[in-house]
């Protein structure tokens, strides 16, 4: 069977708070923790009212202490924000406190707007160099060598896996050529992932950290009791996509009866091919959908994400998607 795993944003829904998003992501993390999936992994957003995973190791350090056997780390870690030292010495730290359970999923984008970006001082003067940044922070993690001038503490010798995140091909070739784990953003930005997915499997070089590819697809898997419930809590996600890109981001909101009242065709048009890879409906409808995404791409994982108003509906939801998916192995 293939894995599954949760990519969690830490959503702030419209009525509540960040200290309650906190709850809710670590209720979420200890029930995936006994359902089986693999890894829960936290994002790192800016300036999103609507999203709270911005301090990204500190709530990884949250969940790994309220969970006993999930690995959890960072989808991801926005590289060019930070100085590679910092992110080896909070890895190595979580590594250390939680052995064999942290990842490190590094991404090249700010994740934010670009006033946010010019705000976290490193971006614009980083983000050419991610590919020698990302070579200085697994230096980090080597063992220490005699005479080495500036180290990791804690984080060297520290086997922390290291994950390359992108929704492009240049992550995928960087992968490739680092002989890295790839994850690859089909969740919110489908149009490359197949020939991303193509690149980063014909081009894998063999490296001391992995000896062959492995590869994971992010899909929206929204699970219910009927077809109609899941549609109607799908709506949240929708709406918070056509904010966005209105220019008005908010916490996530309520779902609506009918999506179409809200968004106007063009609109429409770019939220559903943005949001391409995504299952929604009863248990049967996402097994079904489960297995076709997965015998068509033949991912290594698969990384399961909902923004879902409700946190009820939100752990539900994520319930269902197991079980669905524990019935295929089954049968």
């Amino acid at each position: 069977m293939i894995p599954l795993s949760i990519l969690d944003l830490a959503p702030v829904c419209e009525g509540s708070t960040p200290q309650q998003a906190f709850v809710n992501m670590l209720e979420l993390a200890q029930h995936a923790d006994r359902w089986g999936y693999h890894r829960y992994w936290l994002a790192e957003h800016h300036n999103m009212p609507g999203i709270a995973s911005a301090a990204t190791s500190v709530l990884i350090g949250h969940v790994a202490g309220g969970t006993s056997r999930i690995r959890v780390g960072s989808g991801g870690v926005m590289l060019p924000n930070h100085s590679p030292l910092q992110v080896a010495e909070q890895f190595g730290t979580l590594a250390s406190l939680y052995p064999d359970r942290i990842d490190l999923g590094l991404g090249r984008a700010p994740g934010t707007d670009q006033p946010t970006a010019r705000a976290l001082r490193r971006y614009f003067d980083s983000a050419d160099q991610f590919p020698q940044d990302v070579a200085e922070l697994l230096h980090y993690f080597a063992p220490v060598q005699p005479g080495q001038t500036v180290q990791a503490v804690p984080g060297g010798g520290i086997p922390v896996p290291v994950w390359l995140l992108g929704s492009s091909l240049f992550s995928a070739r960087l992968a490739a050529q680092m002989g890295l784990p790839f994850a690859f953003a089909s969740h919110f930005a489908p149009d490359a992932m197949d020939e991303a997915l193509a690149l980063y499997r014909r081009d894998f070089r063999p490296s001391e950290r992995l000896q062959q590819p492995y590869a994971i697809l992010a899909l929206n898997v929204v699970a219910s009791d009927s077809e109609a419930e899941s549609k109607r809590l799908f709506t949240s996600q929708q709406q918070a996509f056509v904010n966005l890109r209105r220019g008005t981001p908010g916490r996530i909101p309520a779902p609506v009866d009918d999506i179409e009242a809200f968004w106007a065709p063009h609109e429409k048009a770019g939220v559903e091919r943005a949001l391409a890879c995504s299952i929604v409906g009863d248990v049967e409808q996402v097994a079904e959908g489960l297995v076709a995404f997965a015998e068509r791409h033949r991912p290594d994982e698969m990384m399961l994400a909902a923004n879902i108003h409700d946190p009820a509906a939100r752990l539900r939801s994520f319930d269902l998607a197991m079980q669905a998916w524990q019935r295929v192995g089954a049968a």
